[in-house]
């Protein structure tokens, strides 16, 4: 995309623009009317059009190219040369996306400049565009345990495909990270990921936001479906759209085109979808708050991304992943996890996931001590009074049962907890909490605790939660 394509009916100007070019060092191509300027555009986009706005003997004038390129190329600058200009041509133009507007006969050094500036202005923009993909938000996936193995392999076999892919699980078990994966190991790494948060977005904004919008005082302003033509689109919390929205958006599934808010033209686009939720969306189709059709365009591929709980033998890496990651980007601390920080957060409760995880890390980088290794109490948010020293808070309903009810029901929590902890390891359990194997099955049978395969990890929970 690098040379410029010069469109005039007129061959002896084409050709004269078409040599000092050449001569300036550029690649040019020549058309003599629309049909010919179509086909070299669809063959291969220019860095340039220079463009004619009369073209004696064609379909098209220059304004309906002008309309063309723009609704299906728009990163190319067209400027607009004419023998018969106007200031309301001129503004046409302009409005309708040209970078600029010259006269004709023109000077040749006038036209050198704005070619100039025009091809710079699309350099940086590309620039910006590549560097606005290049997110923070890496898609760097981390984890070694089977759960996480299991979800990576599903990831990979994916990634060289264009299919819709649906992905679910709880918030914060890290969908996004999934998404990006997919689209970074893709044949689309190089297009935009653009990610849409359909809770973000007021309703009656959606519909601009998503398709853009024409109108005459500010001409075409592109949406997000245009911004990440070519790439990956990731709906993310696909159930938020609103209803109306969600029709329209299964039209574009459909045909691959749709129109802008207040415009009429069609606008072509080559996007591949992936969506994510933390509801049952069939649920939500019973409810009537989510379009059945739309539902089974989006869940060609669908992929569940595990939370923390069925994947706690991958705690103390990520932690060490966020440690790593907070010194890079902040400076903060680089310390290390001490054993008893590391079989804390493996054992905490953490219902925000990966994003809870991180949340903890950081604050405890920050609150923390400049160095030596993290311990268990810099987690918990501070250290435990002197008086409290050695004891075990109990929670409010555990409390109010008597001591045989109560310890039953901590012991269940407790070994489904450390089962848990240790990827449904039997072994390594029966080792860690001191029992003999043998005691400790026993131990788990009186309790109802039984273990079970889910999302390629064992993971422990109570009997009659299996039957459900």
């Amino acid at each position: 995309m690098g040379d410029i394509l010069i469109v005039d009916d007129e061959r002896d100007i084409r050709e004269l623009v078409g040599d000092i070019l050449r001569d300036e060092g550029f690649q040019t191509r020549l058309a003599g009317n629309s049909d010919e300027c179509m086909a070299q555009i669809n063959e291969a986009p220019p860095g340039l059009l220079i463009l004619d706005i009369w073209l004696k003997d064609s379909r098209m004038d220059g304004i309906d190219i002008l309309k063309a390129v723009k609704r299906d190329n728009p990163d190319i600058p067209i400027v607009i040369i004419s023998g018969h200009g106007n200031i309301e041509i001129a503004v046409a133009a302009i409005k309708q996306g040209a970078y600029d507007f010259i006269e004709k006969p023109f000077n040749i050094d006038q036209l050198m400049v704005v070619i100039r500036r025009a091809m710079e202005t699309s350099r940086l923009r590309r620039e910006n565009s590549q560097l606005r993909r290049k997110d923070v938000s890496v898609a760097e996936m981390i984890g070694s345990s089977t759960a996480f193995k299991a979800l990576k392999s599903q990831l990979d076999k994916v990634t060289k495909s264009n299919g819709r892919v649906m992905l679910t699980g709880p918030a914060g078990a890290g969908k996004e990270v999934a998404a990006r994966y997919i689209h970074a190991n893709s044949e689309r790494t190089s297009s935009p990921f653009v990610s849409v948060n359909s809770a973000s977005i007021e309703p009656d904004r959606m519909e601009e936001v998503l398709f853009g919008r024409e109108s005459d005082a500010r001409g075409v302003e592109p949406g997000l479906l245009e911004e990440a033509h070519g790439g990956v689109l990731y709906f993310d919390e696909i159930a938020d759209m609103p209803l109306g929205t969600q029709s329209k958006i299964l039209r574009v599934l459909v045909d691959q085109q749709f129109q802008r808010v207040g415009g009429s033209d069609k606008v072509r686009v080559d996007l591949r979808v992936i969506s994510s939720t933390n509801r049952d969306l069939e649920v939500a189709i019973a409810q009537g708050t989510f379009r059945e059709e739309l539902y089974h365009r989006l869940n060609v591929v669908p992929i569940h991304v595990c939370g923390l709980d069925e994947r706690r033998e991958d705690i103390p890496e990520l932690a060490r992943h966020f440690i790593a990651e907070c010194n890079a980007s902040q400076g903060l601390p680089l310390r290390e996890l001490s054993s008893e920080a590391e079989a804390l957060l493996q054992t905490m409760y953490l219902p925000g996931n990966v994003r809870q995880l991180k949340n903890i890390i950081e604050r405890a980088l920050i609150l923390g001590e400049s160095a030596g290794p993290i311990d268990a109490k810099e987690l918990q948010g501070g250290e435990t009074p002197e008086e409290d020293e050695g004891r075990v808070v109990l929670s409010g309903g555990l409390a109010t049962l008597p001591l045989r009810e109560a310890r039953e029901l901590f012991e269940r929590e407790y070994l489904l907890t450390q089962i848990n902890r240790f990827g449904g390891n039997i072994s390594r359990t029966a080792n860690f909490v001191g029992m003999e194997r043998s005691a400790l099955h026993r131990k788990l049978k009186s309790l109802g605790v039984v273990t079970s395969n889910k999302a390629g990890a064992r993971v422990a929970h109570v009997e009659s939660q299996a039957a459900e």
